[in-house]
């Protein structure tokens, strides 16, 4: 099969139960009919398991007041950055998403 984008060759992968056909040029995932009802129906299985037990509440103390002046607020979203940046997007450095029903489909 030939990928309808790049038109380069095409691989079926079985994760699941689902047939899942990746482009080896332009890596598009593309699905077969029916397969995005499977992966939505295995999704809600995935993350649907048992309930788990709200821990219990934490004991409520007053407010401490902070010896040290509280940090202005930040900017509106779009407002020019002034002082601490490297320019770029600074401050994303360690950051990693959080892990979910479609990494376990697509991870290499």
């Amino acid at each position: 099969m030939q990928c309808p984008k790049c038109h380069a060759p095409m691989h079926t992968y079985n994760r699941n139960g689902v047939q899942i056909e990746q482009c080896s040029g332009c890596r598009g995932i593309f699905l077969d009919y029916g397969e995005l009802e499977a992966l939505t129906r295995l999704e809600s299985q995935w993350g649907g398991g048992p309930a788990v037990p709200p821990p219990p509440a934490a004991p409520q103390y007053p407010a401490a007041s902070s010896p040290y002046p509280s940090a202005p607020p930040a900017p509106a979203w779009g407002a020019p950055q002034h002082g601490g940046h490297h320019g770029g997007h600074g401050g994303h450095h360690g950051h990693q998403r959080n892990r979910g029903f479609g990494h376990m489909l697509f991870s290499s």
